[in-house]
């Protein structure tokens, strides 16, 4: 499975900006897609997931901003930030868990990761 982001950039805090991430390969066996987060000197956070079935799980310094929505026909999932927060600088990845059926067991695949800047 090979992801790419797109979207990201510079933004001023309040305002908005959109990730998308394109999956390709064995795509068919993908149950859950999401956005990670890692910023300046912290560890990798879980921002935001979606299953096949859409159900939805975020972190909660995200609750209420962002919105996470995926487009199985395009084998896509797209983060809406909102309400942009200097705090909210990152680089943040794409994330997909594939279930492989020969070893009956979850891998998980990451995008290269897209640079979201918000200036204090």
């Amino acid at each position: 499975v090979q992801l790419v982001e797109s979207g990201g950039g510079l933004m001023h805090p309040g305002g908005s900006l959109r990730l998308s991430c394109a999956a390709s390969g064995s795509i068919l066996n993908i149950y859950r897609m999401g956005w990670y987060r890692q910023g300046p000197g912290k560890q990798r956070e879980l921002v935001a997931t979606i299953t096949n079935g859409d159900s939805t799980n975020y972190a909660d310094f995200v609750k209420g901003r962002f919105t996470i929505s995926r487009d199985n026909a395009r084998n896509t999932v797209s983060l809406r930030m909102n309400s942009l927060k200097p705090e909210d600088t990152a680089v943040y990845y794409c994330y997909a868990a594939v279930w492989v059926e020969q070893s009956r067991a979850s891998e998980d695949y990451w995008g290269q990761g897209t640079q979201v800047t918000i200036p204090s």
